[in-house]
């Protein structure tokens, strides 16, 4: 199985393909980050991040998009633009026909740390020991969307042993 993990943001969306191995071991494909300038509109920003999960989409032909939920505490403002940037993410992954899951960020930090208080280093240096890598992919955005997608297959295998069950 490919995911195309994101984490999703208007000025920096991250991105992270990892492929599940024929015995179970994740590993990554490749990672990086859509940019857009503050200085554009905001309706040409939500189009370059859409175009580029287009073109990521179409290049590693993911089986399913995992997503990260928005959260926000004090700035509504920030949590109004990324949920845009989402909404282009979602529609780029339905308009591919490809399954769409979203996890909260304690969903996450749960399915990779074991723990829904770890810190964004500890989730981090997690996701590199799960995929075998020498170092925390960077940017962090990057490593984000990585331990996204890592999530993702977590939870499907954990659904697919459920399923067994019954």
């Amino acid at each position: 199985m490919i995911v195309l993990g994101i984490d999703p943001g208007t000025a920096i969306t991250g991105w992270g393909v990892v492929r599940e191995e024929a015995d179970g071991r994740p590993t990554l494909v490749d990672c990086g980050t859509i940019q857009t300038a503050a200085s554009m509109p905001l309706s040409q920003r939500l189009r370059h991040i859409f175009q580029k999960v287009t073109n990521l989409v179409e290049r590693y032909g993911p089986e399913t998009v995992a997503v990260e939920e928005v959260f926000f505490s004090k700035n509504v403002r920030t949590a109004m633009t990324v949920s845009q940037a989402r909404g282009v993410i979602l529609l780029a992954a339905a308009l591919a026909n490809r399954p769409v899951h979203e996890y909260t960020p304690l969903q996450v930090k749960q399915a990779i740390s074991g723990y829904g208080g770890a810190d964004k280093a500890q989730v981090q240096q997690m996701t590199a020991l799960l995929l075998g890598l020498d170092t925390v992919p960077t940017p962090d955005d990057a490593a984000d969307a990585i331990a996204v997608a890592v999530c993702h297959l977590h939870s499907a295998h954990l659904q697919s042993l459920l399923a067994e069950q019954t």
